[in-house]
């Protein structure tokens, strides 16, 4: 017993004395992992200089755009062909993808043996080659009448021609081996969006953002970026830790200073890299007692596969015995150890920097993702990842080791190569289709420029109707005169009082205006909230709400006792009788408060201020919104006579002659005309234009068959038509995995300021898809991207309906001038106009393009409603008094 004891303690020793003598030797090939983070933080340097276009023609590492710009979705189905070229034989695969709900598919294979003179003849041999052999799967499998999609995975750069004309194939897509890794496994996980091939070569690819490949056009969604990560190190960056037994392996190469990085890796160099060594430290003496074997002699006589059979720990020293033995080395025990340990050392080598720079493409995922933590899946193939009985376990510790901030789970590719062109063609395939139904969705809402001056000459005709006695009562646009008969000339000065209702806040306003050279307008005010009750209970009650905010803003602002003149913001259509009386026509905007349709809204304040019988008020003037905007601007520009709204509703005022607006007595001077235009279209005129979506949102909404052209063109309804087409793109699985959330399902939850934030030229697709989330929409990146372009079409045919009718006016205002070429300012307020990042310059252009003799400038209003009503209400105290003298 003793004896054994004795013997086991001098093996251990003797074990030892080796491991320490090879790791000696071999000193630079052990990296730490301080090493390990710094050829991170190096690929990562390479990664960005690949897609740089002005630095990727320097770059090692290549980046390689594969036009694979999504992932498996589970949604994939129908039969496909697959050929696989990449080393001494050629595959032939029929793959069938079952949309069955557990994400299936079978695969039929048949294997080609190439010939040695067809490896190393010219592309058109090759080709012609792999297109005699696909005939013939085809007529086995009895296809070749069937026009089946084909990918192809070619995994090494070649010189490609046409496949056989014979051949009925539908949809070709080149694909990488590396890609179709990543895609067999993103079929059965879709979380992987990594594929790394670890074999004969080496490579790995990912899913990176488009914005940031300049070498591809667009910056929406994502593609595949095929690294070619074999060359990294080819500029000298990796010299540091290259030994010398790498530089002999190099130079002994088919191509000397090229792909390195992939030498220090790839078990196609491996085997040769243990020959090496084990060579030079038998002419040292310090192996097989010095003598030197033919075999160590002889390139390539060392394979991977001796060196993964030699690192069964499990058979102890019993393979490396027999294979050296075989190999005529006629090793001692102690030549067994220190071979098994330099085989160690060189695949751990192999592991440690394959694992350094998948964990800078990790990084770089996380970071793109900009998550603290990211769980993530690599798709992985390759002879050495696969039959090496240590590799996998060393790269995944130490993956886990550099990025403890990734959940990585690694899975193994099942004929990724073959399945994987399948799949990259059968997303292809299910995109291609995708985009048809999207396409069909959303061409209702493309306006061509004919359609945009049919709409502008509609608008005209209506305006017309609006402004004649006899047609008026029936015209859909009303047209109705303000009696605000002058805009601001400077004078105005004195303190007003500004009432501001038109959503769900009601504001009040003290306002200090002053003339001369200290001329300027000085604004104190206090918003009210008006609750969902008040809007839609009584006249009574919301006339009530409102006197008790102004009794609180006078009490706050100490001038209860002061009876001050005001102007009153109605923004809702009012046919004035003069500029103190403003009858209601009918609410908007989710008011619907009852008896006050068809009431004098100033006479309705008056009697809530006599019953509260604390102050009394001069109103001199009820004020649209828009014109309370034409005003202001105004005041500054005298050459602004247009007021527009694009905001929560739409509409426009302008200064009409006199001597066209029949339906008020005079012909002198001019007089603003509040269009009320969101009616346009009531009567039928535009239902060419009208989509099923906007018919569905026109039905769920307070007012059905009013407010039409408002229901296409402002912010309220934007929103709600973009959740409308959702639903619609949902149910037929072109989103969201084909289920509808419960807040899809509810009215309103779109509001229109997410289109604005979604549309931002700024946000990256990431910070979409938690806006989305945000909302309880639980969206892919594809569904990002589908959502921000429906986002985008809906807000552009809105800004080019109201650029139609915008040009109308200001065509109308040339004619009525009688002039070549008109020179305008319109002033504008709104929300849609002011924060949506392109709906001002799409209106911009528009008008530009339907009104080419206009010259129009916008100027963006500063509180209109506010600061407008308080205008108004100087100018018609300045033209009473003028009056009066």
């Amino acid at each position: 017993m003793f004896a054994i004891h004795l013997l086991a303690f001098h093996f251990t020793k003797l074990k030892e004395d080796q491991i320490k003598k090879v790791d000696r030797y071999l000193y630079h090939m052990r990296l730490s992992d301080d090493v390990l983070l710094d050829v991170m933080a190096r690929f990562q340097a390479e990664m960005v200089k690949g897609l740089g276009r002005d630095t990727n023609p320097t770059a090692t590492v290549k980046m390689l755009p594969s036009f694979v710009r999504s992932l498996p979705d589970g949604s994939e189905k129908g039969d496909f062909l697959a050929v696989d070229l990449g080393g001494s034989q050629f595959r032939a695969h029929q793959v069938k993808v079952f949309d069955d709900g557990k994400q299936s598919s079978q695969l039929e294979s048949k294997f080609y043996p190439t010939p040695k003179d067809i490896i190393q003849g010219n592309g058109a041999e090759l080709f012609d080659y792999v297109a005699d052999c696909l005939l013939d799967f085809m007529e086995t499998k009895n296809l070749k009448h069937k026009k089946l999609p084909l990918g192809f995975t070619f995994s090494f750069p070649c010189k490609q021609t046409k496949l056989d004309e014979d051949i009925e194939v539908d949809v070709l897509a080149l694909v990488n081996d590396t890609v179709g890794t990543m895609m067999t496994c993103g079929y059965d996980d879709q979380r992987c969006e990594v594929g790394l091939i670890i074999g004969t070569g080496t490579n790995a690819c990912y899913m990176e953002e488009m914005r940031h490949i300049d070498l591809v056009e667009g910056d929406e969604g994502r593609m595949c970026i095929n690294t070619e990560w074999g060359a990294f190190g080819d500029d000298g960056a990796l010299d540091d830790l290259r030994t010398e037994f790498d530089r002999e392996l190099d130079l002994g190469s088919l191509n000397p200073g090229k792909q390195l990085f992939e030498k220090m890796i790839s078990s196609l160099y491996l085997g040769e890299l243990v020959r090496l060594i084990l060579l030079k430290m038998t002419k040292e003496g310090l192996l097989f007692n010095g003598k030197v074997s033919t075999a160590l002699l002889t390139k390539g006589k060392i394979e991977m596969k001796h060196v993964s059979a030699m690192e069964k720990y499990k058979e102890g020293l019993s393979n490396t015995k027999e294979i050296l033995t075989e190999l005529n080395l006629f090793p001692s025990e102690e030549d067994c150890i220190a071979v098994q340990h330099v085989c160690t050392i060189v695949s751990f080598r192999s592991a440690n920097l394959c694992a350094a720079a998948l964990a800078a493409i990790l990084t770089r995922l996380r970071e793109n993702k900009k998550l603290l933590r990211m769980r993530t899946t690599v798709g992985i193939d390759g002879g050495l990842y696969k039959t090496h009985p240590q590799y996998a376990k060393r790269l995944h510790k130490v993956v886990r080791r550099l990025v403890p901030n990734c959940d990585v789970r690694f899975l193994l590719s099942v004929s990724g190569s073959g399945k994987g062109a399948a799949m990259v063609t059968a997303v292809a395939y299910r995109l291609a289709a995708q985009r048809k139904q999207i396409d069909a969705a959303l061409a209702p809402f493309l306006l061509s420029l004919e359609t945009l001056r049919e709409v502008k000459n509609k608008m005209r005709t209506e305006l017309e109707y609006g402004l004649k006695r006899e047609t008026q009562a029936s015209a859909t646009v009303k047209m109705l005169p303000t009696y605000v008969c002058g805009t601001p000339d400077g004078t105005e000065k004195g303190k007003f009082l500004a009432l501001d209702l038109g959503g769900t806040n009601f504001r009040v306003l003290l306002v200090k205006i002053r003339s001369g050279r200290r001329r300027s307008v000085q604004m104190y005010n206090k918003i009210f909230a008006i609750p969902l009750e008040i809007m839609q209970g009584t006249g009574e009650e919301l006339f009530d709400h409102i006197v008790q905010c102004i009794a609180d803003f006078l009490e706050y602002m100490g001038i209860k006792g002061a009876r001050l003149p005001l102007g009153f913001t109605f923004s809702f259509p009012c046919r004035q009788a003069s500029i103190d009386k403003g009858t209601l026509v009918g609410w908007t905007k989710g008011f619907k408060a009852t008896d006050c349709e068809g009431e004098d809204v100033v006479d309705m304040l008056r009697e809530a201020i006599r019953r509260r019988n604390e102050f009394d008020l001069d109103i001199v003037a009820v004020v649209n919104d828009t014109v309370g905007t034409m005003m202001t601007c105004g005041y500054e520009d005298p050459n602004c006579e247009i007021g527009l709204i694009a905001g929560t509703g739409s509409n426009v005022c302008y200064m009409e002659d006199m001597k066209n607006i029949e339906i008020v007595e005079g012909n002198e001077g001019k007089m603003c005309i509040n269009t009320e235009w969101g009616g346009f279209g009531d009567n039928g005129c535009i239902d060419n234009i009208r989509t099923k979506y906007d018919k569905e949102v026109d039905e769920g909404s307070l007012n059905p068959g009013k407010q039409r052209y408002e229901k296409m063109t402002s912010g309220m309804y934007l929103g709600e038509i973009v959740r409308q087409i959702l639903i619609d793109l949902t149910k037929q699985g072109l989103l969201f995995r084909g289920q509808i959330s419960e807040s899809l399902r509810k009215r309103g939850i779109f509001e229109t300021k997410f289109l604005s934030q979604i549309e931002s030229d700024r946000l990256a697709l990431l910070q979409v898809r938690r806006i989305l989330q945000q909302l309880g929409l639980d969206s892919t990146c594809e569904d990002s991207i589908i959502v921000k372009e429906v986002c985008g079409t809906v807000s552009k045919r809105a800004a080019q309906l109201c650029g139609a009718g915008l040009a109308a006016i200001v065509e109308k205002k040339r004619e009525n001038q009688g002039v070549e070429h008109l020179q305008i300012t319109v002033g504008v307020d709104g929300t849609l106009y002011k924060l949506h990042p392109h709906f001002s310059r799409i209106l911009r252009e528009t008008v530009k393009e339907l009104a080419p003799r206009c010259d129009v400038t916008f100027m963006l209003s500063e509180d209109g409603s506010g600061k407008g009503a308080a205008l108004i209400t100087a100018v018609a105290k300045r033209l009473h008094n003028v009056g009066q003298k």
